[in-house]
């Protein structure tokens, strides 16, 4: 796998943005992730990307930034905020450093449909790939390209009200009103699939 960049249009609105009081649990997460193999290195960055929302009832959110080649100790300038998106014309308009991840139109378009979630967690995990079909896991129909609007609009096709979703061939997303939720949420189905 080699990291080839975003594929939406990131329209930069500023370089900073406040500090948010759950932004450490996030990178709390993502080591987490790390240290169960759900955010794998690969040449030029690592797989997977994790966000929660700001704010109930808004949908801006910070999300682990594009091309961080590690998420075992991620820094403030590895996250980008998430003001809002366009997932039909494939456009993010965000706050940071570093732009927002590849997956961020699939982050996007949860957080809209779904106001009960507040976290997005998007790993990868041949275990539960493997295993999917026994756990009856929701799947999207096909595989599809990552990092689009055709991805997101795929992933909400599948989830309907669940909160756990496997992107065929590609990886999982898991979805809770806390961090913690959509965290222990993909830790027990990864026990599951041993």
């Amino acid at each position: 796998m080699v990291y080839l960049g975003v594929k939406f249009r990131a329209v930069l609105l500023d370089q900073n943005f406040p500090r948010d009081i759950g932004i450490d649990e996030l990178k709390s997460w993502c080591t987490e992730f790390y240290n169960h193999g759900f955010t794998p290195e690969y040449e030029g960055g690592s797989a997977g990307n994790l966000s929660y929302r700001i704010k109930e009832g808004e949908n801006q959110f910070i999300i682990t930034g594009a091309g961080i080649t590690s998420k075992a100790k991620i820094l403030d300038n590895s996250l980008a905020q998430v003001k809002s998106c366009d997932v039909e014309k494939e456009i993010a308009y965000y706050y940071g450093r570093r732009k927002p991840s590849s997956e961020t139109l699939a982050h996007c378009a949860i957080y809209s449909s779904r106001k009960d979630v507040n976290a997005v967690f998007h790993g990868h995990s041949e275990k539960i790939l493997a295993c999917a079909d026994r756990l009856k896991l929701v799947q999207t129909n096909e595989e599809v390209p990552e990092g689009t609007g055709e991805l997101a609009k795929a992933v909400l096709e599948a989830l309907g009200k669940e909160n756990f979703v496997i992107m065929k061939n590609h990886g999982f997303i898991s979805m809770g009103r806390t961090m913690k939720e959509a965290g222990d949420q993909a830790i027990k189905i990864q026990k599951q699939c041993i």
